[in-house]
């Protein structure tokens, strides 16, 4: 079965942004199934915005991310 986006819910989303990179983070439930967490990481090239792999964090990054991550955890 192909992933449907008008299945996918999202309860809650916050978006951090920082020089170059922006990361996400939202709570969302695909087709009635319990909530997740998902952090995505957008990186801006050419003044547009483009998807990426998250990977690793600086300390900045997940000083800034694990407030909105406990936020994000209290709506789920």
């Amino acid at each position: 079965m192909p992933y449907d986006a008008t299945l996918d819910v999202s309860s809650f989303k916050e978006v951090i942004d920082f020089q170059t990179t922006r990361i996400s983070v939202g709570v969302y439930s695909y087709n009635g199934a319990p909530k997740k967490l998902q952090v995505t990481r957008e990186n801006q090239i050419d003044g547009q915005w483009s998807f990426t792999k998250l990977g690793r964090m600086s300390k900045e990054e997940a000083q800034g991310v694990v407030p909105i991550m406990i936020k994000a955890i209290e709506a789920m």
